[in-house]
């Protein structure tokens, strides 16, 4: 058996299981709380105030100051704006729902559907073997720098895990569609509301909690030969 390679100089050691690597690898694509927050945050703003006075150029307003603070203080850090930038784009299409129809639940609807076809992709990806959890994978591995975002594609036991954690997303997508489709189809705005925060990210916490779990609890190990492992070549 090959002995694992010593780690670089500042780079944390080699991980031994290919649970270990795809956690370190989704650890690094998750926005965490504060993504989830800039991503929802300027589309409840609207939808709230619209609610409430069903005047656009207000809930206009209070998304828009809502985004321009979020961007700031993103700015100020010199972090990434990319959550935020996610936040204008929900916003936008969900206002352009609600203004076009004059009901403020119509600004649910593009997530309600978004949510159900994500649901149906998630299934189909799992039974092509291209689950959807080894693209967020693929993002966060160094090898994307180079163009290669299916690299662990090429290494069956990581499609099998991320198989796996591809199914928690399936149920996240359900919950969603399941409670707030009725709501939807019901006009509870206030209803929809409050379930959009709940079936956000404290339901995303929850599945990130499970897919942790089920990461900590395997033990497929992965040879320190694996290409999964290699760092791609300095340009």
């Amino acid at each position: 058996m090959s002995e694992a390679p010593e780690p670089q100089e500042g780079l944390p050691p080699a991980p031994a299981t290919v649970e270990e690597l795809i956690l370190r690898r989704l650890s690094d694509a998750l926005g965490g709380l504060r993504g989830s927050l800039e991503t929802t945050g300027p589309m409840l703003a609207f939808v709230v105030v619209w609610a409430v006075t069903a005047d656009r150029v207000l809930s206009l307003g209070a998304a828009g100051a809502l985004f321009a603070v979020l961007l700031l203080a993103r700015l100020a850090a010199r972090q990434t704006v990319q959550f935020v930038l996610s936040g204008v784009v929900a916003t936008a299409i969900a206002a352009f729902f609600a203004l076009r129809t004059g009901r403020a639940e119509d600004a649910f609807l593009p997530g309600i559907l978004t949510s159900l076809a994500y649901g149906v992709a998630s299934v189909i990806s799992i039974v092509a073997r291209y689950p959807l959890v080894g693209f967020m994978v693929g993002a966060a591995d160094p090898a994307a720098r180079e163009g290669d975002f299916l690299r662990w594609r090429r290494n069956p036991a990581a499609v099998s895990v991320c198989s796996r954690l591809t199914l928690v997303l399936v149920a996240i997508y359900a919950i969603r569609v399941g409670v707030m489709g009725p709501l939807y189809l019901a006009d509870n705005v206030a209803g929809l509301t409050i379930s959009k925060v709940l079936l956000g990210w404290p339901l995303w916490a929850g599945a990130v909690a499970v897919m942790g779990a089920m990461l900590l609890r395997g033990r497929t190990p992965i040879d320190p030969d694996d290409e999964l492992l290699r760092e791609p070549a300095a340009s």
